[in-house]
């Protein structure tokens, strides 16, 4: 039991973040809204299959290759502030979306990246649609590259491959849950599931990133702050051994 406890919090984790980051309005989220309520539940859910997939794929990647190279001396304490900034200013980003702008743009040349992902597959099946539309976002890799190093530098995942395996897992179960959900509402609910619906939910998940950013800010504060005092206790031993060696020598002179 004791050797599962790990495995259940990193995939739970997993889940709990990968509802997290399908909701908040995007193309994808849109198109299974509108494709739902035009051609049908099947159609709608295939477009989600596939984000699901392309989505899992990059989170492996996250977790498995980059991520591991960021949980080392200096570079683990420096990518912990940087996901704090990044947490954050994404959630902050949600709590203040007016429209169905996509969260994670990375600027001109990504862009411009995900543009020539769309025409080099020109995707004509509902499973390509979904597929495509996230490997032409190279904002969701960056976010789970974030993601995965907090993930890892609280423990919540381990670093070990059946924890890392079980959190994938989990985001596998929680974005395909997610888009599930959504092609239901929008094939039964005649449209009545819309944007501003979509908004208010992810103004929720805004609200929780922005909770686990400030969290994360605090234990770094308290961990800066246990690393001065256990410095200032060594300085304090270190003077009594010092004035003690002293003496002594000062005896044999």
């Amino acid at each position: 039991m004791d050797t599962l406890t790990p495995i259940l919090i990193a995939a739970f984790t997993g889940l709990i973040s990968g509802l997290l980051l399908s909701i908040p309005v995007g193309p994808i989220n849109l198109t299974i809204l509108n494709e739902g309520a035009r051609r049908g539940f099947m159609w709608a859910v295939l477009i989600g299959m596939g984000a699901t997939t392309m989505e899992t794929i990059y989170c492996f990647i996250a977790f498995t290759g980059v991520a591991s190279f960021f949980t080392k001396g200096y570079v683990k304490e420096t990518m912990e502030l940087f996901s704090f900034v990044f947490m954050l200013f994404i959630g902050i980003k949600f709590l203040c979306a007016k429209s169905a702008e996509p969260p994670m743009r990375l600027g001109t040349a990504a862009n411009r990246f995900e543009t020539r992902v769309g025409e080099r597959f020109h995707p004509h099946s509902a499973f390509m649609t979904g597929f495509v539309r996230v490997m032409g976002n190279l904002g969701v890799l960056v976010f789970w590259v974030f993601l995965a190093t907090y993930f890892i530098s609280r423990e919540w995942v381990p670093p070990d491959w059946a924890a890392k395996c079980a959190c994938v897992g989990g985001v596998t179960l929680g974005t395909g849950s997610w888009f599930v959900f959504l092609a239901w509402m929008a094939s039964k609910g005649q449209g009545k599931f819309s944007e501003k619906t979509l908004l208010r939910i992810e103004h929720i998940s805004g609200f929780v990133l922005v909770g686990l950013a400030l969290v994360h800010g605090v234990t770094i504060i308290r961990e800066i702050h246990k690393k001065d005092k256990v410095t200032q206790n060594s300085s304090v031993l270190e003077l009594p051994l010092a004035s003690n060696a002293f003496n002594e020598k000062s005896l044999i002179d």
